[in-house]
Protein backbone atom coordinates (compact mmCIF):
# COMPACT_ATOMS: atom_id res chain seq x y z
CA UNK A 1 0.00 0.00 0.00
CA UNK A 2 2.94 2.98 0.54
CA UNK A 3 4.23 1.95 -3.21
CA UNK A 4 0.67 2.50 -4.46
CA UNK A 5 0.66 6.11 -1.88
CA UNK A 6 3.84 7.09 -3.44
CA UNK A 7 2.38 6.52 -7.05
CA UNK A 8 -0.63 8.31 -6.14
CA UNK A 9 1.65 11.47 -4.68
CA UNK A 10 3.81 11.55 -7.48
CA UNK A 11 0.88 11.52 -10.19
CA UNK A 12 -1.06 14.13 -7.83
CA UNK A 13 2.04 16.46 -8.57
CA UNK A 14 2.07 15.47 -11.91
CA UNK A 15 5.94 15.16 -11.85
CA UNK A 16 6.71 12.51 -14.28
CA UNK A 17 10.21 12.34 -14.10
CA UNK A 18 10.21 11.42 -10.95
CA UNK A 19 7.50 8.35 -11.22
CA UNK A 20 9.92 7.32 -13.95
CA UNK A 21 12.35 7.20 -11.64
CA UNK A 22 10.35 5.33 -8.92
CA UNK A 23 9.54 2.69 -11.88
CA UNK A 24 12.95 2.05 -12.83
CA UNK A 25 14.19 1.57 -9.28
CA UNK A 26 10.95 -0.95 -8.72
CA UNK A 27 11.81 -2.79 -11.83
CA UNK A 28 15.07 -3.26 -10.59
CA UNK A 29 14.15 -4.37 -6.79
CA UNK A 30 11.51 -7.05 -8.36
CA UNK A 31 13.77 -8.56 -11.53
CA UNK A 32 16.84 -9.69 -8.97
CA UNK A 33 15.16 -11.05 -6.12
CA UNK A 34 17.83 -13.38 -6.24
CA UNK A 35 20.30 -11.45 -5.00
CA UNK A 36 21.04 -9.96 -1.43
CA UNK A 37 19.30 -7.13 -0.72
CA UNK A 38 20.80 -3.55 0.57
CA UNK A 39 19.44 -2.23 3.80
CA UNK A 40 20.26 1.04 5.63
CA UNK A 41 23.21 -0.51 7.94
CA UNK A 42 27.32 -0.39 8.35
CA UNK A 43 29.16 -3.00 7.60
CA UNK A 44 30.23 -4.91 10.50
CA UNK A 45 32.59 -6.97 9.10
CA UNK A 46 35.52 -6.23 6.72
CA UNK A 47 36.65 -9.39 6.25
CA UNK A 48 36.17 -12.97 6.72
CA UNK A 49 38.30 -16.00 7.12
CA UNK A 50 37.09 -19.41 6.84
CA UNK A 51 38.33 -23.12 8.12
CA UNK A 52 36.62 -26.14 7.55
CA UNK A 53 35.37 -29.35 4.94
CA UNK A 54 33.30 -29.72 1.91
CA UNK A 55 29.80 -27.76 3.38
CA UNK A 56 32.63 -24.70 2.75
CA UNK A 57 35.19 -25.44 0.37
CA UNK A 58 35.07 -23.08 -2.74
CA UNK A 59 37.72 -24.28 -4.48
CA UNK A 60 40.43 -25.89 -2.42
CA UNK A 61 40.08 -29.55 -3.05
CA UNK A 62 39.75 -29.14 -6.73
CA UNK A 63 43.58 -26.88 -6.58
CA UNK A 64 44.92 -29.98 -4.37
CA UNK A 65 45.15 -32.19 -7.11
CA UNK A 66 43.99 -34.90 -4.36
CA UNK A 67 41.83 -37.11 -6.92
CA UNK A 68 43.32 -36.22 -10.63
CA UNK A 69 39.32 -36.43 -11.94
CA UNK A 70 37.26 -35.04 -9.12
CA UNK A 71 33.33 -35.10 -10.67
CA UNK A 72 33.06 -31.78 -8.70
CA UNK A 73 35.01 -29.46 -11.40
CA UNK A 74 31.95 -30.68 -13.79
CA UNK A 75 28.31 -30.55 -13.73
CA UNK A 76 26.19 -30.83 -12.33
CA UNK A 77 28.42 -29.39 -9.55
CA UNK A 78 27.46 -25.71 -9.75
CA UNK A 79 24.39 -25.89 -12.02
CA UNK A 80 22.43 -23.79 -9.69
CA UNK A 81 24.19 -20.18 -9.57
CA UNK A 82 27.24 -20.85 -10.97
CA UNK A 83 26.33 -22.43 -14.12
CA UNK A 84 30.17 -24.20 -14.12
CA UNK A 85 31.90 -26.16 -11.22
CA UNK A 86 33.70 -24.27 -9.09
CA UNK A 87 34.48 -27.18 -7.08
CA UNK A 88 31.68 -26.46 -3.94
CA UNK A 89 29.83 -29.62 -3.18
CA UNK A 90 27.05 -28.73 -4.56
CA UNK A 91 24.60 -27.10 -6.92
CA UNK A 92 24.98 -23.74 -6.09
CA UNK A 93 26.09 -21.13 -3.21
CA UNK A 94 26.98 -22.20 0.56
CA UNK A 95 26.60 -21.26 3.73
CA UNK A 96 29.75 -19.33 3.30
CA UNK A 97 28.93 -17.59 0.22
CA UNK A 98 25.75 -16.10 1.84
CA UNK A 99 27.59 -14.84 4.49
CA UNK A 100 29.94 -12.92 2.63
CA UNK A 101 27.04 -11.57 0.48
CA UNK A 102 25.04 -10.41 3.45
CA UNK A 103 28.04 -8.77 5.37
CA UNK A 104 28.78 -7.12 1.62
CA UNK A 105 32.38 -8.94 0.79
CA UNK A 106 33.22 -10.86 -2.39
CA UNK A 107 32.83 -15.03 -2.27
CA UNK A 108 35.94 -15.53 -0.50
CA UNK A 109 38.82 -17.13 -2.72
CA UNK A 110 40.29 -20.16 -1.85
CA UNK A 111 43.61 -20.22 -0.74
CA UNK A 112 45.67 -22.48 -2.80
CA UNK A 113 44.28 -20.78 -6.10
CA UNK A 114 45.86 -17.42 -4.67
CA UNK A 115 47.49 -15.77 -6.91
CA UNK A 116 50.63 -13.06 -6.47
CA UNK A 117 49.80 -9.69 -5.61
CA UNK A 118 46.05 -11.07 -5.43
CA UNK A 119 44.01 -8.04 -2.62
CA UNK A 120 43.17 -10.81 0.31
CA UNK A 121 42.41 -8.36 2.76
CA UNK A 122 38.15 -9.39 2.81
CA UNK A 123 39.16 -12.97 3.57
CA UNK A 124 40.48 -16.59 2.51
CA UNK A 125 38.64 -19.45 2.74
CA UNK A 126 41.57 -22.53 3.86
CA UNK A 127 38.42 -25.25 3.46
CA UNK A 128 39.06 -28.16 1.57
CA UNK A 129 36.72 -31.32 0.82
CA UNK A 130 37.24 -33.93 3.19
CA UNK A 131 38.94 -32.45 5.96
CA UNK A 132 39.13 -33.41 9.10
CA UNK A 133 39.33 -32.18 12.53
CA UNK A 134 41.92 -34.22 13.29
CA UNK A 135 45.31 -35.13 11.70
CA UNK A 136 45.72 -37.66 9.06
CA UNK A 137 47.58 -40.18 11.34
CA UNK A 138 44.70 -40.24 13.73
CA UNK A 139 43.18 -42.15 10.76
CA UNK A 140 46.41 -44.20 9.36
CA UNK A 141 46.99 -45.34 13.01
CA UNK A 142 43.62 -46.98 13.16
CA UNK A 143 43.84 -48.65 9.61
CA UNK A 144 41.61 -46.33 7.65
CA UNK A 145 43.95 -43.68 6.10
CA UNK A 146 43.00 -44.95 2.65
CA UNK A 147 39.23 -43.48 3.13
CA UNK A 148 40.65 -39.71 3.73
CA UNK A 149 39.89 -37.67 0.46
CA UNK A 150 42.84 -35.23 1.87
CA UNK A 151 45.71 -34.91 4.33
CA UNK A 152 44.64 -31.15 4.94
CA UNK A 153 42.89 -30.99 8.30
CA UNK A 154 42.33 -28.51 9.97
CA UNK A 155 45.71 -28.17 11.78
CA UNK A 156 46.95 -27.82 7.85
CA UNK A 157 44.71 -25.59 7.31
CA UNK A 158 45.94 -23.25 10.46
CA UNK A 159 49.43 -23.55 9.46
CA UNK A 160 48.23 -21.95 5.97
CA UNK A 161 46.90 -19.42 8.15
CA UNK A 162 49.92 -18.42 9.71
CA UNK A 163 51.93 -18.63 6.74
CA UNK A 164 49.68 -15.75 5.10
CA UNK A 165 49.14 -13.65 7.93
CA UNK A 166 51.75 -11.61 7.29
CA UNK A 167 50.14 -10.44 3.86
CA UNK A 168 47.57 -9.07 6.26
CA UNK A 169 49.20 -7.54 9.14
CA UNK A 170 53.01 -6.95 10.76
CA UNK A 171 52.90 -5.60 13.81
CA UNK A 172 50.77 -6.90 16.94
CA UNK A 173 49.07 -3.40 17.31
CA UNK A 174 47.94 -3.76 13.34
CA UNK A 175 46.80 -7.50 13.29
CA UNK A 176 45.05 -6.23 16.66
CA UNK A 177 43.18 -3.55 14.68
CA UNK A 178 42.60 -5.34 11.30
CA UNK A 179 41.22 -8.92 13.21
CA UNK A 180 38.89 -6.84 15.07
CA UNK A 181 36.87 -6.24 12.42
CA UNK A 182 37.30 -10.05 10.97
CA UNK A 183 35.19 -12.67 11.37
CA UNK A 184 36.50 -15.93 11.35
CA UNK A 185 34.37 -19.42 10.61
CA UNK A 186 35.78 -22.61 12.47
CA UNK A 187 33.83 -25.09 10.64
CA UNK A 188 31.54 -26.66 10.02
CA UNK A 189 34.24 -29.28 10.86
CA UNK A 190 34.92 -32.78 12.25
CA UNK A 191 31.83 -34.50 10.49
CA UNK A 192 34.43 -35.90 8.23
CA UNK A 193 35.63 -37.60 11.22
CA UNK A 194 32.93 -39.60 11.52
CA UNK A 195 32.03 -39.80 8.63
CA UNK A 196 35.37 -42.19 7.35
CA UNK A 197 34.37 -44.49 10.61
CA UNK A 198 30.88 -45.06 9.95
CA UNK A 199 31.85 -45.66 6.07
CA UNK A 200 34.19 -48.34 7.59
CA UNK A 201 31.83 -49.62 9.38
CA UNK A 202 31.95 -48.11 13.02
CA UNK A 203 28.64 -48.19 15.05
CA UNK A 204 27.28 -45.36 16.58
CA UNK A 205 29.06 -46.69 19.97
CA UNK A 206 32.49 -46.46 18.34
CA UNK A 207 31.34 -42.83 16.84
CA UNK A 208 30.65 -41.74 20.30
CA UNK A 209 34.62 -43.05 21.14
CA UNK A 210 35.97 -40.39 19.27
CA UNK A 211 33.62 -37.38 20.38
CA UNK A 212 35.94 -36.03 23.01
CA UNK A 213 39.30 -35.82 20.66
CA UNK A 214 37.33 -34.51 17.53
CA UNK A 215 35.69 -31.17 20.17
CA UNK A 216 39.13 -31.30 21.25
CA UNK A 217 40.60 -30.56 18.24
CA UNK A 218 38.30 -28.41 17.32
CA UNK A 219 38.56 -26.35 20.56
CA UNK A 220 42.55 -26.14 20.15
CA UNK A 221 41.85 -24.77 16.73
CA UNK A 222 39.57 -21.69 17.78
CA UNK A 223 41.62 -21.31 20.81
CA UNK A 224 45.05 -21.22 18.47
CA UNK A 225 42.65 -18.55 16.24
CA UNK A 226 42.15 -16.07 19.31
CA UNK A 227 46.13 -16.02 20.19
CA UNK A 228 46.60 -15.53 16.43
CA UNK A 229 44.11 -12.23 17.35
CA UNK A 230 40.75 -13.41 16.16
CA UNK A 231 38.34 -11.44 18.71
CA UNK A 232 34.51 -12.74 16.69
CA UNK A 233 34.68 -16.42 16.06
CA UNK A 234 31.40 -18.52 14.58
CA UNK A 235 31.80 -22.48 15.43
CA UNK A 236 29.35 -24.59 13.92
CA UNK A 237 27.89 -27.94 15.13
CA UNK A 238 27.09 -31.07 12.99
CA UNK A 239 24.29 -31.11 10.81
CA UNK A 240 21.32 -33.99 11.81
CA UNK A 241 23.46 -36.50 9.35
CA UNK A 242 20.47 -38.76 10.38
CA UNK A 243 18.62 -37.26 7.53
CA UNK A 244 20.85 -37.54 5.17
CA UNK A 245 20.45 -40.26 1.76
CA UNK A 246 24.24 -41.87 2.59
CA UNK A 247 23.67 -42.41 6.09
CA UNK A 248 19.66 -43.92 5.44
CA UNK A 249 21.16 -46.04 2.46
CA UNK A 250 24.20 -47.25 4.43
CA UNK A 251 22.29 -47.79 7.61
CA UNK A 252 19.16 -48.58 6.43
CA UNK A 253 17.33 -50.41 8.87
CA UNK A 254 13.44 -52.54 8.53
CA UNK A 255 12.73 -51.45 12.26
CA UNK A 256 10.55 -48.78 12.02
CA UNK A 257 11.36 -47.52 15.39
CA UNK A 258 14.58 -46.78 14.53
CA UNK A 259 13.42 -43.57 12.44
CA UNK A 260 11.85 -40.37 13.85
CA UNK A 261 8.56 -39.01 12.49
CA UNK A 262 10.60 -37.43 9.68
CA UNK A 263 11.88 -40.66 8.12
CA UNK A 264 15.44 -39.68 10.01
CA UNK A 265 17.70 -42.18 11.72
CA UNK A 266 17.20 -42.01 15.84
CA UNK A 267 20.47 -43.10 16.42
CA UNK A 268 22.15 -40.92 13.90
CA UNK A 269 20.59 -38.15 14.67
CA UNK A 270 21.39 -38.34 18.51
CA UNK A 271 24.96 -38.59 18.26
CA UNK A 272 25.23 -35.51 16.47
CA UNK A 273 23.00 -33.97 19.01
CA UNK A 274 26.01 -35.45 21.49
CA UNK A 275 28.52 -33.96 19.56
CA UNK A 276 27.52 -30.54 19.52
CA UNK A 277 26.32 -30.21 22.77
CA UNK A 278 29.76 -31.78 23.88
CA UNK A 279 31.29 -28.88 21.38
CA UNK A 280 29.14 -26.27 23.50
CA UNK A 281 30.26 -27.05 26.56
CA UNK A 282 33.96 -26.54 25.71
CA UNK A 283 32.97 -22.90 23.63
CA UNK A 284 31.55 -22.34 26.96
CA UNK A 285 34.69 -22.76 28.93
CA UNK A 286 36.49 -21.66 26.08
CA UNK A 287 34.77 -18.19 26.96
CA UNK A 288 35.92 -18.44 30.21
CA UNK A 289 39.29 -18.43 29.54
CA UNK A 290 39.22 -15.48 26.60
CA UNK A 291 36.52 -13.59 27.72
CA UNK A 292 37.75 -10.69 25.01
CA UNK A 293 36.57 -12.98 22.28
CA UNK A 294 33.27 -12.93 21.26
CA UNK A 295 32.45 -17.22 20.62
CA UNK A 296 29.78 -17.99 18.69
CA UNK A 297 27.97 -21.63 18.33
CA UNK A 298 26.09 -21.70 15.08
CA UNK A 299 23.49 -24.22 15.45
CA UNK A 300 24.05 -26.14 11.55
CA UNK A 301 21.46 -28.77 13.17
CA UNK A 302 18.65 -26.53 14.23
CA UNK A 303 18.56 -24.56 11.27
CA UNK A 304 18.18 -27.60 9.16
CA UNK A 305 15.62 -29.94 10.90
CA UNK A 306 13.27 -26.84 10.15
CA UNK A 307 12.94 -27.81 7.23
CA UNK A 308 12.78 -31.49 7.72
CA UNK A 309 10.23 -31.36 10.07
CA UNK A 310 8.11 -28.99 7.55
CA UNK A 311 9.70 -29.06 3.90
CA UNK A 312 6.51 -27.37 2.27
CA UNK A 313 7.09 -24.18 4.32
CA UNK A 314 10.63 -23.81 2.70
CA UNK A 315 9.61 -24.95 -0.65
CA UNK A 316 10.76 -28.37 -0.53
CA UNK A 317 8.92 -31.71 -1.89
CA UNK A 318 11.80 -34.53 -1.75
CA UNK A 319 13.04 -34.32 1.39
CA UNK A 320 15.35 -37.40 2.21
CA UNK A 321 15.89 -38.30 -1.68
CA UNK A 322 18.94 -36.76 -3.22
CA UNK A 323 18.43 -34.24 -6.03
CA UNK A 324 21.32 -35.98 -7.66
CA UNK A 325 22.26 -39.67 -7.61
CA UNK A 326 22.52 -43.31 -9.11
CA UNK A 327 19.16 -44.29 -8.17
CA UNK A 328 17.95 -46.10 -5.09
CA UNK A 329 15.37 -45.37 -2.38
CA UNK A 330 17.25 -42.18 -1.26
CA UNK A 331 19.14 -41.49 -4.95
CA UNK A 332 22.19 -42.41 -3.19
CA UNK A 333 24.00 -45.41 -4.94
CA UNK A 334 27.94 -45.68 -4.05
CA UNK A 335 28.56 -47.62 -7.44
CA UNK A 336 26.82 -44.77 -9.40
CA UNK A 337 27.47 -41.01 -7.07
CA UNK A 338 26.43 -37.94 -8.53
CA UNK A 339 28.73 -36.87 -11.33
CA UNK A 340 29.66 -40.36 -12.05
CA UNK A 341 28.33 -42.88 -15.04
CA UNK A 342 25.03 -43.80 -14.15
CA UNK A 343 23.94 -40.31 -11.98
CA UNK A 344 21.27 -38.41 -13.18
CA UNK A 345 20.60 -34.89 -11.53
CA UNK A 346 17.21 -33.25 -10.53
CA UNK A 347 15.54 -31.11 -13.10
CA UNK A 348 15.20 -28.49 -9.86
CA UNK A 349 17.38 -28.47 -7.19
CA UNK A 350 15.37 -25.98 -5.36
CA UNK A 351 13.11 -28.56 -4.28
CA UNK A 352 15.72 -30.93 -2.55
CA UNK A 353 17.27 -30.05 0.51
CA UNK A 354 19.93 -33.20 -0.17
CA UNK A 355 22.04 -32.76 -3.07
CA UNK A 356 24.08 -35.91 -3.80
CA UNK A 357 23.54 -37.76 -0.74
CA UNK A 358 25.85 -35.93 1.32
CA UNK A 359 26.18 -32.49 0.90
CA UNK A 360 22.87 -30.35 0.28
CA UNK A 361 21.59 -27.85 -1.97
CA UNK A 362 21.91 -24.14 -2.41
CA UNK A 363 18.22 -23.61 -1.48
CA UNK A 364 19.28 -25.87 1.94
CA UNK A 365 22.39 -23.80 2.57
CA UNK A 366 20.36 -20.15 1.67
CA UNK A 367 17.87 -21.18 4.76
CA UNK A 368 20.50 -22.24 7.54
CA UNK A 369 22.60 -18.70 6.24
CA UNK A 370 19.56 -16.96 6.88
CA UNK A 371 19.02 -18.51 10.04
CA UNK A 372 22.50 -17.99 11.32
CA UNK A 373 22.62 -14.36 10.16
CA UNK A 374 19.15 -13.18 10.93
CA UNK A 375 18.68 -15.81 14.00
CA UNK A 376 17.79 -17.03 16.02
CA UNK A 377 20.59 -20.07 15.30
CA UNK A 378 23.85 -17.93 16.27
CA UNK A 379 24.19 -17.83 19.74
CA UNK A 380 24.99 -15.16 20.49
CA UNK A 381 23.67 -13.53 17.42
CA UNK A 382 25.99 -11.94 14.53
CA UNK A 383 26.04 -8.67 14.15
CA UNK A 384 23.65 -6.72 12.09
CA UNK A 385 24.65 -7.47 8.21
CA UNK A 386 23.81 -4.62 5.68
CA UNK A 387 21.75 -7.12 3.60
CA UNK A 388 19.09 -9.26 3.41
CA UNK A 389 19.27 -12.66 2.18
CA UNK A 390 16.46 -13.22 0.12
Amino acid sequence: MYIFWLLHSYLYANNMMKFYILLIIGYFSCCFHDKVVSVPSPIPYKSVFNFGDSLSDTGNFLASGAIQFPVIGKLPYGVTFFRKATGRCSDGRLIIDFIAEAYGLPLLPPYLNLSNGQNIKQGVNFAVAGATALDAEFFIQRGIGKALWTRDSLNVQLGWFRKLKPSLCTTKQDCDNYFKNSLFMVGEIGGNDYNYAAVFGGNVSQLLDNVPVVVEAITNATRALIEEGAVELVVPGNLPVGCSAVYLTLFRSPNKGDYDENGCLNAFNGFAMYHNEQLQLALRNLRHKYPQARIIYADYYGAAQRFYRAPGHYGFRRTLRACCGGGGPFNFNNSARCGHVGSNACPDPSKYPNWDGIHLTEASYRHIARGLVNGPFSRPPLKSSPFIIP
